[in-house]
């Protein structure tokens, strides 16, 4: 049994000697997805699914610190075919809980293939296989391991460190530096000042969470996020299962009204911002009063939804804060010194131990190098159709969630559509596919993969040089918009010129 999961134990690398006809890369929300699509869609595929990890998870997996939860609600984070019972913003070990009995229902187990990491993936046009390299970190032996078809589902950043700037003098600081990626399983904060760096939802989850494990924490921001505070109850579920309604038909309509209200939401971010902006910001008010300096702490000078809004459920870092068990300081960092950070305003903040909750290390690929006909494969120098395929790289899809709506939602609908895509290529007798520009599209503008003016977190921004550039057209453009997409996938022709087969 897998001591993390109490999944019975996954396949050996070794017993994947004949070509498969597709590999999955990654065993969090997306791998798992894909794999379930396989099983119930197309029961006669071979398929492996492939994890650097020791057990299925992903991000649940590797993130252990305290209070780590979902930031979307697990209606829609969750899978469609399978209902969520419980809170809408969930733990990690819930999650992990609902991942595992998603494995078991479906007989997934033997398909997962942990402690395997991959360093290459190279296609061969001749064979019409893509080959990769994977170690088995618990022998040191490499493997090679050939698919028809790639599934890249390991997510965009990297799960062994997390991003912390390099701040001048942290050699100096005394204390202690962890971010919260790399939790340390017998931190102890007892009688400790702590202060957490950041303002997204790691930050908002991580203060509140701790404040009965250190003498007190400060929140330290560069600036301020949108915080979206609401109770960690959906009320119409609850009625529902007072009406004895079955669990399916209140995941589906509880789904739909959920995926609804955030397309609204984010509507009218574009449509009257301000007026979304100051809601926002008077949730804030009124849980801290009209003492507390909201101005300052809470209103950013942004407009709704250009970087993600972190939710708070039961407006627990308000409350936090509000209790004085918890404070927030606005300012910059100067540098580090022995006893604490010295800010750009010249106050030093005392600390005995820091937590960069700073964001991501960009890792699109999975430090894969990739490779086609012996050739490597730059990504930058490729073009996404509809941010999932890759002009110039065969039989390859890969999994981008949506940021303003749940990551699953769009795992689900790319899985939909790989579906599709090996029914037709398995009908018209044809092995090889990948995107090209139309001809009508040689000379669409390209530009970067993340829009600045549209959404424009750091980690994005900061790793622009290794993701795929974008198309002027809608296409072969980054959407953000599920309302849209699950009817614009649905309708791709794919004997349209787009798709080149052979």
């Amino acid at each position: 049994m897998n001591k993390m999961t109490g999944l019975s134990a996954a396949g050996s690398l070794e017993t994947l000697t004949e070509p498969l006809d597709v590999l999955i890369v990654g065993a969090g929300i997306s791998g798992i997805a894909a794999a379930r699509y396989l099983r119930a869609e197309r029961p006669g595929d071979s398929f492996a699914v492939l994890d650097d990890n020791e057990s299925f998870g992903g991000t649940w997996l590797t993130h252990t610190y305290p209070g780590i939860r979902s930031d979307s609600d697990l209606h829609t984070f969750g899978y469609s075919f399978k209902p969520w019972i419980g809170p809408p913003i969930a733990t990690a070990g819930e999650i992990l809980a609902y991942m595992r009995e998603t494995i078991e229902e479906n007989d997934l187990a033997g398909t997962l293939h942990f402690g395997a990491r991959i360093s290459t993936a190279a296609w061969d046009s001749d064979r019409k296989l893509w080959t990769v390299t994977a170690t088995d970190k618990a022998t040191g032996r490499e493997h090679e391991v050939s698919a028809r078809f790639l599934w890249m589902c390991q997510g965009y950043y990297r799960h062994s460190k997390g991003y912390t700037p390099d701040w001048p003098g942290m050699a100096d600081f005394a204390g202690e530096v962890i971010h919260p990626q790399n939790w340390p399983e017998d931190f102890d904060g007892a009688g400790k000042r702590m202060v957490v760096i950041g303002s997204g939802a790691t930050a908002a989850t991580l203060v509140p969470n701790v404040t009965d494990q250190v003498d007190h924490v400060t929140m330290l921001q560069r600036s301020p996020t949108y915080f979206r505070s609401e109770k960690n109850e959906i009320e119409i579920a609850t009625k529902l299962r007072r009406l004895q309604v079955s669990e399916e038909w209140i995941h589906e309509i509880v789904r739909r009204e959920i995926v609804l209200m955030g397309h609204d939401f984010t509507e009218r971010c574009f449509s009257e911002p301000e007026q979304v902006k100051a809601e926002l910001v008077s949730v804030a008010r009124a849980y801290l009063g009209e003492a507390f300096d909201v101005d300052t702490h809470f209103t950013p000078d942004y407009l709704p939804w250009r970087q993600r809004i972190a939710r708070i459920p039961d407006g627990d870092l308000y409350k936090a804060l509000a209790g004085g068990k918890a404070s927030i300081v606005t300012d910059e960092i100067e540098r580090f010194e022995p006893d604490g950070i010295r800010l750009k305003s010249g106050d030093l903040l005392p600390a005995d131990v820091v937590v960069t909750a700073t964001g991501f290390d960009l890792c699109a690929f999975g430090d894969v190098a990739f490779s086609v006909d012996g050739q490597p494969v730059d990504f930058h120098d490729t073009v996404g159709y509809r941010s999932m395929m890759f002009t110039g790289v065969p039989n390859m899809v890969w999994v981008m969630g949506y940021f303003r709506s749940s990551w699953t939602l769009r795992a689900e609908i790319v899985a939909k559509f790989v579906i599709r895509l090996l029914d037709h290529m398995q009908e018209t007798q044809k092995s090889r596919v990948e995107p090209q520009l139309r001809a009508s599209q040689k000379d669409m503008p390209i530009h970067d993969w993340a829009d600045e003016a549209d959404f424009n977190p750091g980690y994005l921004l900061r790793g622009q040089h290794v993701l795929p550039r974008r198309g002027a057209d809608p296409e072969w453009a980054l959407n953000q918009d599920y309302w849209t997409e699950k009817d614009e996938f649905e309708a791709i022709d794919l004997s349209d010129e787009v798709f080149a087969y052979d």
